[in-house]
């Protein structure tokens, strides 16, 4: 084990050093798109910390997400041995950075930068200036405004897959399985209805472009009124359908029937919202613990460390631990709320993928048949490998 460990460690130096070269070539102003076990936080504190150590005048930033990641950024800066830097960066989440102008820095690192994209978001770009831009995230944004942006902003300078990190053996490889549940006879029904009028008012608003039409008609101010009304209705089927597919009572008892087979396997489990985590939760107490937004800070620091501790062997979570959040010694990834995007699953799946050696990541997506949440599925997947569609509990192995 060491010894693998070893050639892990030394690969993954090899390919950080070769992605701050290619930033470098790239004129210090260029995007590091890396999967997961790359070590995205260490390149950037390796690009501030020697860009502050050549220039004891200079001043840096790092952009993040979360509160989480601010702190985690901070303990990077102690253990990579640059903390004599420290007092000259700051760590700042998108949130707040926004509200800064006229400033300048010597070098600027967006971590995450997927989410710091949106026009709220990007005016700290617009607002302040330097000479070193590296952003980083897990893969390039699927929605065209947001990629332009980046590429207008920080073009890509070194790009490295996930399949590709797998291949490297800088992570455990890993097999997702998608699984297939019903709705109830009543789930179906709300379903049917809901999608019926999502059709309706999608003829309505013009079926090939209706979502755009829809935004374009509520931003307007010469819309009429009829319009809007479509615009709204179209909206709240959209959301209708969602919830259905999210809050389906048969992804609970497929998750309960996958923990109670392997009680001794460390398990994540995400959803697509907060009530429907706690949901999980309950079903499955006094093994697991609920991590989301509406937690208090304690009472996550509380669920985060008593996985750790193998106290409890779930953490149910929504969309807390997506990104840049270390989850230590998980062997099985329950998915049970789905987006279209292959970013979400991703990261979603870069949360079980730490290395081990002869260990293998399993993924068990759960989806409901025949409606918009299996189309979202086969286009959160497309770009992965070793993903087995399934349809019985016993088929994963």
């Amino acid at each position: 084990m060491e010894k693998t460990m070893s050639k892990c460690i030394e690969i993954k130096d090899r390919e950080q050093k070769k992605a701050l070269n290619a930033w470098a070539k790239a004129g210090f102003k260029g995007s590091v798109i890396a999967g997961t076990g790359f070590g995205k936080s260490r390149v950037g504190v390796l690009a501030v910390g020697e860009t502050l150590r050549r220039n004891q005048a200079a001043r840096g930033i790092v952009l993040v997400p979360t509160i989480q990641l601010q702190e985690q950024f901070e303990d990077e800066f102690n253990k990579w041995k640059y903390s004599d830097v420290l007092d000259r960066v700051d760590i700042v989440c998108y949130q707040s950075a926004y509200k800064l102008q006229n400033q300048f820095y010597n070098i600027v690192v967006a971590d995450e930068i997927h989410l710091g994209l949106s026009k709220e978001h990007i005016k700290f770009f617009e607002n302040n200036t330097c000479d070193r831009l590296l952003c980083m995230t897990a893969t390039q944004p699927e929605e065209l405004e947001y990629k332009a942006k980046l590429m207008t902003l920080a073009p890509v300078a070194y790009e490295l897959t996930l399949d590709e990190c797998v291949g490297l053996g800088l992570v455990s490889p890993y097999k997702i399985y998608c699984l297939p549940v019903t709705l109830t006879e009543e789930e179906a029904k709300d379903y049917k209805k809901a999608n019926n009028m999502f059709v309706h008012y999608k003829y309505k608003l013009g079926q090939f472009d209706a979502f755009n039409e829809a935004k374009r008609i509520l931003a307007s101010s010469n819309a009429g009124g009829h319009e809007k009304q479509w615009a709204v209705l179209f909206y709240k089927a959209i959301r209708q359908r969602k919830a259905i597919v999210d809050f389906a009572i048969n992804k609970i008892t497929a998750i309960q029937k996958i923990v109670l087979s392997n009680l001794k396997k460390r398990v994540l489990t995400f959803s697509g919202a907060n009530d429907f985590t706690d949901q999980i939760c309950e079903a499955l107490e006094p093994l697991a613990l609920a991590y989301h937004s509406k937690k208090t800070k304690k009472q996550k620091e509380n669920a985060l460390t008593s996985f750790k501790d193998k106290k409890v062997n779930v953490l149910c979570s929504t969309k807390a631990l997506n990104q840049g959040f270390d989850v230590p010694d998980a062997d099985y990834g329950i998915i049970s709320g789905l987006t279209s995007k292959s970013l979400t699953m991703i990261q979603r799946v870069g949360r079980l993928l730490r290395f081990q050696e002869e260990k293998v990541g399993k993924i068990v997506v759960l989806y409901i048949k025949d409606t918009q949440e299996e189309k979202w599925l086969k286009s959160a997947v497309k770009g992965l490998t070793n993903v087995n569609w399934i349809d019985k509990i016993n088929e994963i192995n």
